[in-house]
């Protein structure tokens, strides 16, 4: 072995013997702890050969130990099973070894034979000597195996034949070591820990317990040694924290997060532990007692309970969200409130709203002294039917009433804040909570909280809670309120475009009936797009129009508005229905368009990629009836066929071909045109008739068609019958219904000539329209009648083609039209003082009521229309209308 003299007396090394002290004096403190520990002697299991015959929990079941005998030869005679452990060699291997030669360095082994020379010389020695392990091929070339350390003992000793021989005891060092680094580290745990800790042993009793755990319970941790569990917790605590001690002692299971509540030295405050309890077990394996490791979570337990509070409110405020707003009506928006609050609240509870909010006046009155008038729209108690009893006054449901000036109520009302008002003496009532509604920087109203005797009382969170609950029922009251002055206003204005009162139209009995969903229904709705219109047409003719826009509320409704006017706009044009659909189809697809009707064209030369959402969709049905062919034209752009009724016959379906709806383009109109006999009913209406949901299309239509069984009954009570035989008051959408019964205009009041082209037309003109007056006895007509025929017949033969034809038409006004086949309109302007032509047209405009031209199938009409001498509507002065030309 290397030089490492004993006693280090003779040590070239000064810090191995340092070293071997402190090793030897480690291992002597760490099996005094450990012998501490240990409860008692055990018996040595079984076939068990290894250091089993000293009892468990003895240093040695921590360190490594091995003993060898060293012979008279120098060689090793003895080697042991924990040898064999330490230096990895088995004893039929090592027995007859040099240890100098096996386990030393070559450049030492010369001192080394040295010094075993003078140890079977009869000399003791001890040292901490540097080791190599052989390697398992080493055949003596030097090669080196694994580095070591060990602490040995030589003891000389004689053999049997009295020759010197030696025993050595060897301690492997980096054991040692080992153990030092972990007891210093168990020691630190232990005593620095910020949790307390105890160990208990077997019987359970403490057995040590850390500085953290003496400053809770007093003392210093010696003074807690020899105590159980009894000592520091209610008895019923303590039978059940020491059952578990058991279990836990004999099953080896651990225990985590087991709670422990009892009280500390000079409190009386109830405190609460979480402890953490595992069985320590000794070297060999054996249990020698429980670790228990606790924390105080008594503020935790207070914050959980917090928490617990504010999971209760959030769910409350949960199914508030959930059940308030429901609906768009303010009485129903505040029993809503209560049916979240009352029980899980407050035992009673009501809502005062104002009554200028409910009346629909924009902001509530006296909101500056919280002393107007109000009306309790709701109730509810979970101890008593009657009214709330406590709050100053009794008050039922839909009563109005107003808070005295001095009153709590009026002072929450007036500065918007929450009151506490306490119960009346003798009274049910313990508090109330006097909470104003506010939404939107305006108060609605006032929500009233009690708490009856007996229960929690008020605190700060629940006047918290209550202010939130109150402001979430407000936004939902104002939403409501808000809506129901949109729907008013929205609906205003639907009325407004439709045609007022009731249309008048030539050759035509009209009879109309609208019904927006919410009057059908009796209950709040958004208003549709629905409209009908009759819009009369040059010639005695007349244009019918029903359409419907998808959607509701007031963008439908002005969308409604937009195409309405569109509608009549084009009519005015004299287009024919299929031009009219198509114009509109545009315009629909315009409104849709940032850019409008421009922008919507562009893109219908792109692939389509708009959103569907702010495409406006109508459908609609547009006829042309002519009075006098009692010739009726059809367009349909994805509405309702119409329903005709002839005298004697069934009503039936017209088959007008559906085209596309409105806004989505790409398709043409088709037209049909129907000759409707005299007296016949024709009816246009929107889908609101006739489909609902209980009512499939199908099943309404053939109601519709079943309850038009009298066309000869007047028209007001047609329209009656047909909205009481049919379910019209589903109030899912809006019923229009347009009915016109056909008077076609009698042939006497026509007069129509074929004039050639040829000058002296114009003066045949004259005379045939002369002829004609008198005979309707319109004389005052005559001279002004003349002058304008005279005018368009000239015009005719300057500037149209093909032959010319004059036509008079008496119904409510004179009409008369000029017929040629040119295509080129004429166009009115602004003669200059010396001009000798160019007034004709001005001419007209200043003599008639209007004129205007259109085209026809064979070209185009001029005509222009006089009122009736009826004295009340003067005729202009032919000649003075010429004067004012110059």
């Amino acid at each position: 072995m290397s030089e490492i003299p004993a006693k280090a007396t003779e040590s070239e090394d000064p810090s191995d013997g340092a070293r071997a002290e402190t090793a030897s004096a480690l291992a002597c403190d760490a099996g005094h702890t450990l012998a501490d520990g240990e409860g008692g002697e055990g018996e040595v299991p079984a076939g068990d050969a290894l250091w089993q015959s000293s009892p468990p929990g003895s240093i040695y079941d921590y360190i490594k130990v091995a003993s060898f005998s060293i012979g008279p030869d120098g060689l090793v005679d003895q080697w042991s099973l924990r040898a064999e452990q330490i230096f990895g060699i088995r004893a039929d291997r090592a027995v007859g070894m040099d240890p100098i030669d096996a386990f030393v360095d070559p450049d030492r082994r010369e001192r080394g034979q040295r010094k075993m020379a003078e140890i079977l010389d009869g000399r003791e020695w001890t040292g901490v000597v540097p080791f190599r392990m052989p390697d398992p091929s080493d055949a003596g070339d030097g090669a080196r195996g694994e580095q070591g350390l060990a602490e040995v003992y030589v003891m000389p000793t004689r053999t049997q034949e009295g020759e010197k021989a030696a025993v050595c005891i060897v301690v492997d060092v980096r054991t040692l070591r080992s153990i030092e680094t972990d007891l210093a580290a168990s020691q630190a745990i232990f005593g620095q820990s910020p949790f307390g800790f105890l160990l208990i042993d077997p019987e359970l009793r403490v057995r040590r317990a850390n500085e953290r755990f003496a400053s809770v319970f007093g003392g210093t941790p010696d003074d807690h040694r020899g105590k159980g569990v009894q000592d520091y917790l209610p008895r019923p605590e303590a039978e059940r924290v020491s059952a578990v001690l058991r279990r836990v002692l004999e099953t080896g299971d651990s225990i985590t997060d087991m709670h422990v509540t009892g009280f500390v030295p000079g409190s009386e405050e109830r405190r609460h532990w979480s402890v953490n309890l595992y069985r320590v077990h000794s070297g060999s394996g054996r249990p020698i007692g429980i670790a228990w490791l606790g924390t105080d979570i008594t503020a935790r337990r207070a914050a959980a309970r917090e928490a617990a509070a504010a999971r209760r409110n959030l769910a409350l405020l949960n199914e508030a969200g959930a059940r308030i707003g429901n609906s768009l009506d303010l009485e129903t928006t505040a029993r809503e409130l209560l049916d979240v609050v009352v029980p899980g609240f407050c035992d009673l509870a009501t809502v005062d709203l104002y009554q200028g909010l409910l009346a629909g006046d924009e902001t509530p009155p006296g909101l500056a002294d919280g002393s107007a008038e109000l009306r309790r729209v709701a109730f509810s108690s979970a101890v008593s039917d009657g009214p709330l009893a406590g709050s100053g006054t009794d008050v039922a449901v839909g009563a109005v009433h107003h808070f005295p000036f001095n009153s709590p109520h009026a002072d929450a009302l007036r500065t918007a804040r929450p009151g506490s008002i306490p119960g009346e003496e003798g009274g049910l009532v313990q508090s109330t909570l006097a909470i104003p509604m506010v939404a939107h920087d305006t108060v609605v109203g006032l929500a009233q909280f009690s708490r009856t005797k007996g229960s929690e009382p008020f605190g700060d969170r629940d006047r918290d809670l209550a202010v939130e609950l109150a402001a979430r029922a407000a936004v939902c009251i104002d939403n409501a309120r808000l809506y129901r002055r949109e729907h008013e206003r929205a609906l205003m204005l639907q009325r407004s475009l439709l045609p007022p009162g009731d249309p008048v139209a030539s050759g035509l009995d009209i009879a109309c009936r609208y019904l927006p969903g919410s009057v059908a229904s009796g209950r709040p709705s958004e208003v549709g797009g629905d409209w009908f219109d009759v819009i009369e047409l040059p010639g005695h003719r007349t244009a019918l129009v029903v359409g419907d826009v998808m959607g509701r509320g007031l963008r439908a409704a002005v969308a409604m508005g937009e195409l309405r006017t569109a509608v009549r706009t084009l009519a005015l044009l004299d287009l024919e229905p299929a031009e009219v659909l198509s114009a509109l189809d545009e315009i629909a697809r315009g409104l849709g368009t940032p850019g409008g009707v421009q922008q919507a064209t562009r893109a219908a030369r792109r692939p389509r990629e708009a959103d569907l959402s702010e495409v406006y969709l109508a459908t609609c049905v547009y006829a042309v009836y002519d009075s006098v062919t009692r010739r009726c034209t059809f367009a349909n752009a994805g509405h309702l066929p119409p329903v005709l009724v002839e005298p004697g016959e069934p009503a039936l379906m017209l088959d007008v071909p559906p085209g596309m709806p409105l806004g989505v383009g790409g398709e043409p109109f088709e037209e049909v045109e129907v000759e409707l006999p005299e007296g016949a009913l024709l009816a246009l209406y929107t889908d609101g008739l006739v489909e609902s949901r209980d009512h499939p299309l199908d099943e309404g239509l053939q109601a519709f068609v079943g309850a038009l069984t009298d066309p000869t009954s007047p028209l007001e009570d047609v329209c009656d019958h047909v909205l009481n035989t049919l379910d019209t008051h589903h109030g899912e959408d809006d019923i229009a219904l347009l009915m016109a019964r056909v008077q076609g205009l009698p042939a006497d009041s026509v007069g129509d000539w074929t004039l050639p082209r040829e000058p002296r037309s114009v003066g045949r003109a004259r005379e045939y329209a002369r002829g004609q007056l008198l005979s309707w006895d319109m004389e005052p007509l005559v001279d002004t009648t003349e002058l304008l025929v005279s005018e368009l017949v000239t015009n005719a033969l300057r500037y149209g083609e093909g032959e010319i034809r004059l036509r008079l038409l008496l119904d409510r006004t004179l009409v008369c039209e000029v017929w040629d086949s040119g295509l080129v309109q004429p166009r009115r302007r602004r003669a200059r003082d010396t001009d000798e032509g160019g007034r004709g047209l001005q001419l007209v405009g200043l003599l008639s009521a209007a004129w205007g031209s259109r085209r026809t199938p064979r070209g185009k009409t001029v005509w222009f229309e006089l009122p009736l001498p009826d004295g009340e509507t003067g005729l202009a002065d032919p000649a003075e209308a010429l004067l004012s030309l110059f």
